[in-house]
């Protein structure tokens, strides 16, 4: 089968009004909405690397969406629309119906449409998604506002993605193979949070990338760390370590004054989310532990280890 009959046999949908032209053509066309700034990120999945290889081609298909609308979340801004560039090792209709179907099943349920990209043949098994939002013109979220005495929150629960890798099998497993992107609370966040990013690499190591950004520092109390019931027969370092270093939980982690997290709680999120700890003006991350300093010794994801 050729590259453009894969195409159109499994990656041609039609496209909704706002795109102006979709797959088929050399490149796509959109037309921004009026004072919107595009928001575009990208993330390459490899087999073996980013997902065991036994995963599900389904799984495949949504996590390689998910991981960007969660970058695209984390600036606040409205995810639309994806290019996929697909390198697979040889046809197989079955695990393209099904990888085919987790991404659209994750582009529907996030209001998203793919508008383009490219196959081809490749010994390992390599998916690249760029995908592309909106946001209102200078209202974008980064890394590079924090202030000291901000308060530290992250969404959901963090360390359970990485505690499933090493335990396959388990009920977390569905962390691992079908994150959840938090389209909706980063867009509830624009405006509300001074900093934000999504905790792909592990949340200790992400929330360094927003204090080096904001030439700031942090406390993170350990008592407060939204670990998830299934990890607490574990020993308390081991919960830690899974969830300060662990990564692949795309949740987010912002910073945001007190009066602004009291207006987002007004919101009512869909998402619960927990302060963790304070910006402070001592560059690095302390941690404590019962009201007392804690040493802790932390590497997370390493993509060239």
């Amino acid at each position: 089968m050729a590259e453009f009959s894969i195409i159109e046999r499994y990656f041609n949908r039609q496209q909704q009004s706002d795109v102006d032209l979709g797959v088929g053509d050399d490149s796509a066309l959109l037309t921004p909405p009026l004072n919107h700034q595009l928001v575009i990120c990208t993330d390459t999945l490899v087999a073996g690397r980013h997902f065991p290889l036994d995963t599900s081609a389904h799984a495949i298909g949504w996590k390689s969406v998910a991981v960007n609308l969660s970058d695209i979340a984390a600036m606040g801004a409205k995810p639309h629309s994806i290019l996929l560039a697909l390198s697979l090792a040889q046809i197989d209709h079955d695990w393209l119906k099904d990888f085919s179907q987790g991404l659209y099943d994750c582009c529907d349920q996030f209001g998203v449409r793919l508008i383009g990209g490219d196959t081809t043949q490749s010994p390992q098994l390599t998916i690249t998604v760029t995908a592309l939002g909106w946001i209102e013109t200078g209202q974008a979220v980064t890394r590079a506002q924090a202030q000291v005495d901000d308060l530290i929150v992250v969404s959901g629960s963090i360390g359970d993605a990485a505690f499933a890798l090493q335990h396959l099998g388990h009920p977390l497993q569905q962390r691992l193979d079908y994150p959840t992107p938090r389209c909706e609370l980063g867009a509830m966040l624009k405006g509300l949070a001074s900093s934000m990013i999504d905790v792909s690499d592990g949340l200790a190591q992400d929330l360094g990338h927003i204090l080096d950004a904001s030439k700031v520092g942090a406390k993170i109390n350990l008592n407060q760390l939204p670990i998830n019931p299934a990890l607490r027969d574990l020993s308390e370092n081991q919960q830690w370590k899974y969830a300060l270093a662990g990564g692949d939980d795309y949740e987010l982690c912002f910073t945001i004054s007190m009066q602004n997290y009291d207006k987002l709680l007004q919101l009512q999120p869909n998402v619960i989310t927990t302060i963790i700890g304070k910006v402070t003006q001592q560059c690095g991350i302390a941690f404590e532990k019962d009201g007392l300093d804690h040493s802790l010794q932390l590497q997370g994801y390493q993509h060239f280890a």
